[in-house]
């Protein structure tokens, strides 16, 4: 998972100047250029715990809500980092352990100043009080569960996040293995929701940020399962049989704190099953993937507390099913229908109908469009292809009956109208994406998926596909019924198939005019298109027999090839 999708947030629980998807929002301010760090520094060094204490505390109190600095003291408080990471070493009272991981949280956030804290001897301390300094000869892990553990697990997140060679550091010392074996005894142990969403957050930045931590948490401690057991666990599931979870639509919504949760694993095995749909999975890995897909369909069809944090938790959802193989996702559907389930073929289709939900939800919303829409359009397409009663389903709800003749097909609040818009959008991601869903909900049929998109809308993808001569994809789908209304089938005849909509017909602009006339309107539009051409402001195309776009002085010189070719042969005859 790239960092723009997962959108790894650094930040700490507290409230702070967060990223605009985490739906909150706190004032936040710059350090007192005033502070007076000298004065703190001398207090430090006499290394008196109590004074120690004192000053840090009121350090902490005046720059609690700080997550600007000032380049100033940037200087001081590097000096001050040095001198609380090395105090750390100290046997120290627990109230005092406190106070310094709290100021070198405070500190964290400032990713200027992360020298005193990104190299291997200070990386390690912090790593001690998170309970994080894991080795081969450990029995069980260490599941600390004291506010300094959730503190040093605060900065870690902080300074990982923020510097390059923390994340190295990070590597060396093993955190990804620590925080596995942590993860291990998540069902088993009742540590707060501080310390378990840390330890969460932690893994995901490394997973988000380290290629080499991802594999070794996918392949080598097996995280695929780690965390659906984790998943499992936090939201408390019951099962009805081997790949349905029970869903009571009545129940309460998932709370805050368990969402949160949640979705750092659901974020964390996104980054881990990035490539699972490229590669062939044996049968062991393909039950595994089903366990997950079942979860992950009750989680859609639960709400959260909030309908941004809902709409988030789902978006985090989607994101992952799209990572799982296509066969897996078989799951989805096959649940028993129950009283008031969607029933479609006899099939449950609760999970397509939230999905398509979703989908009118983001667009309506029409914002970073690439991050929050492709990947259900791409999980729905995807699922299309492969099942038949989707499909159909998708195909009623999005493309019904084509009545309305008189508007373009880009014009109105339909699902169609909307998602056809999206197919001349400037993001060709995005332009692709709907194309490509409303051509396999057409079955791949050009002539069908024109008479709904209309040819302007529709020939991008059909160019990229070669296919503006007609035709259909390389899918294969059932034989084609006809669906055509009694208003479609009257107004055909009059429909434009550039704007898929009736319109009346334009006077001829030649009526009128004399043949010598005619020919200078004609010489008069050569010339302007050869204009056009040769200040290469315009580039004059032709289709191919194939049905691919080809510039016409190419296409005229690969015919004066096979004339000449053909004439040798005629000469050698």
């Amino acid at each position: 998972m790239s960092l723009c999708q997962c959108r790894a947030e650094g930040r700490e629980a507290e409230p702070g100047p967060l990223p605009a998807n985490t739906g909150h929002a706190a004032a936040a301010h710059t350090a007192r250029p005033d502070m007076d760090l000298d004065a703190i520094l001398e207090k430090l060094e006499s290394g008196e715990q109590e004074l120690v204490q004192r000053a840090l505390m009121e350090y902490n109190k005046e720059n609690s809500q700080c997550f600007f600095f000032n380049v100033e003291q940037r200087e001081q408080r590097k000096k001050l980092g040095e001198v609380v990471i090395k105090y750390l070493e100290r046997d120290l009272q627990p109230s005092c352990q406190l106070v310094c991981l709290e100021t070198i949280r405070i500190l964290s956030r400032d990713k200027y100043g992360l020298a005193p804290f990104t190299s291997h001897s200070a990386m390690q301390i912090l790593a001690r009080y998170g309970g994080l300094d894991y080795s081969d000869e450990m029995e069980t892990p260490r599941i600390p569960d004291s506010e300094s553990a959730v503190e040093a697990l605060k900065g870690l997140c902080n300074i990982v996040y923020n510097s390059v060679e923390a994340q190295e550091v990070a590597t060396e010392l093993r955190l990804v293995c620590g925080l596995a074996h942590r993860l291990k005894l998540y069902n088993e142990t009742r540590s707060s929701h501080e310390s378990k969403f840390f330890d969460l957050r932690l893994l995901f930045l490394l997973t988000a940020l380290r290629v080499d931590v991802r594999r070794q948490l996918a392949r080598e401690l097996r995280g695929v399962s780690l965390l659906t057991d984790a998943l499992e666990s936090t939201m408390a599931l019951k099962w009805s049989d081997i790949y349905e979870v029970v869903t009571d639509r009545l129940a309460p919504p998932l709370g805050k704190e368990e969402t949160e949760r949640v979705m750092e694993i659901l974020k964390t095995l996104f980054n881990i099953t990035f490539d699972i749909s490229r590669r062939e999975v044996d049968e062991e890995d393909a039950a595994l993937y089903r366990h997950l897909a079942a979860i992950l369909r009750h989680c859609l069809l639960r709400q959260s507390d909030g309908e941004d944090r809902t709409e988030e938790f789902h978006g985090h959802t989607v994101n992952l099913l799209v990572n799982l193989p296509l066969m897996c996702l078989d799951v989805l559907l096959t649940p028993k229908v129950e009283l008031g389930s969607v029933e479609y073929m006899g099939m449950n289709m609760d999970t397509v109908e939230v999905l398509l939900q979703f989908l009118d939800r983001r667009l309506d919303r029409g914002h970073k469009l690439r991050e929050t829409l492709t990947p259900v359009l791409n999980l729905l397409t995807e699922s299309s292809r492969v099942h038949r009663e989707t499909r159909k389903f998708l195909r009623a709800k999005v493309l019904p009956p084509l009545r309305d003749v008189k508007n373009r097909p880009e014009v109105g609040n339909t699902l169609r109208n909307k998602l056809v818009r999206l197919m001349t959008h400037v993001d060709t991601d995005v332009k692709h994406c709907a194309a490509e869903f409303l051509f396999v909900l057409c079955k791949e049929n050009v002539s069908r998926f024109v008479k709904y998109t209309g040819y302007g809308n529709a020939a991008g993808l059909l160019a990229a596909r070669g296919l503006l001569a007609g035709g259909r994809g390389e899918g294969r789908y059932s034989e084609d019924e006809d669906t055509d209304t009694e208003e479609y089938r009257e107004a055909k005849p009059n429909i434009n198939p550039v704007t898929g909509r009736v319109e009346e017909k334009q006077p001829n602009p030649m009526d009128g005019m004399t043949e010598e006339q005619k020919e200078y309107e004609a010489m008069k539009l050569v010339s302007m298109f050869d204009k056009l051409s040769r200040e290469q402001i315009i580039q004059p195309m032709g289709v191919t027999s194939d049905g691919r776009l080809e510039p016409l002085d190419e296409a005229a010189q690969r015919m004066i090839q096979q004339q000449e070719s053909s004439d040798l042969e005629t000469d050698s005859d």
